[in-house]
């Protein structure tokens, strides 16, 4: 597997790579000691598998994830634990290895990672769609029964685990589903992803406040990667 490292210290990443060079399967293609940098190298090439340390300056191995587009499998490597849970909420995280990094656990990190690889994808049945959208509605599919919800009505949307929560003017509905997946059936003129876990509806907002938003009783964090796109969509004076 073509692979790359990116974590901002020098020493952690000669360490990984050492750990890569005794196992015959991986090929180091680069380091980087930013995302940022590497992100422009992933523009224009392929890879299998990142390395990536979560605590960086500026730009954390959360914001990269969330920032590339269909990213590789992505084993963190990191000196904090506390980080497990969230983590494993993408999908594209294979392992979390916890500095100091032992070859035994960094060889187990790798079968995990060649598994993956080797799994067929799943292939998708209709039966597990649970949303069908047809003008300004939404269809959501709770206890096999199609709901209708119109869309201007839905004023935030909750990742929870292997569901989503889908809250409006009248009734909150718990669907099993993805964010990524009801993303695409939302209309980008109203509705736009702040978070990892959240989607708004902009025309709901009534306040903002450094990195979060409050729409009627909930504060909504803003992650600084999305928080651009966010002050582009607002009305500024």
């Amino acid at each position: 597997m073509n692979c790359i490292i990116i974590d901002d210290e020098a020493t952690a990443r000669a360490i990984i790579n050492q750990l890569c060079s005794t196992v015959d399967s991986l090929n180091v293609l680069e380091e980087f000691p930013s995302a940022i940098h590497a992100i422009k190298y992933l523009n224009q090439n392929d890879v299998d598998l990142i390395f990536l340390d979560i605590h960086m300056p500026d730009f954390t191995g959360f914001d990269f994830i969330e920032t590339i587009k269909n990213p590789p499998k992505i084993i963190l490597t990191t000196s904090d634990s506390n980080f497990a849970i969230q983590a494993f909420e993408y999908d594209c995280i294979v392992d979390y290895l916890v500095k100091p990094i032992t070859p035994e656990r960094f060889k187990k990190a790798i079968q995990k990672a060649e598994a993956v690889a080797s799994s067929p994808k799943k292939v998708k049945k209709p039966e597990d769609d649970v949303e069908t959208s047809s003008g300004n509605d939404l269809y959501v599919n709770i206890d096999r029964r199609l709901i209708k919800i119109d869309i201007p009505s839905i004023y935030l949307v909750e990742a929870k685990g292997d569901y989503i929560q889908i809250k409006t003017e009248t009734k909150n509905y718990t669907v099993h589903s993805t964010l990524k997946k009801i993303e695409e059936k939302l209309p980008d003129s109203l509705f736009l992803k702040i978070h990892r876990s959240y989607i708004i509806n902009v025309d709901k907002i009534i306040d903002i406040e450094d990195n979060s938003v409050l729409i009627k009783k909930d504060v909504i964090p803003v992650s600084r990667s999305n928080r651009p796109e966010l002050m582009k969509r607002l009305n500024l004076l």
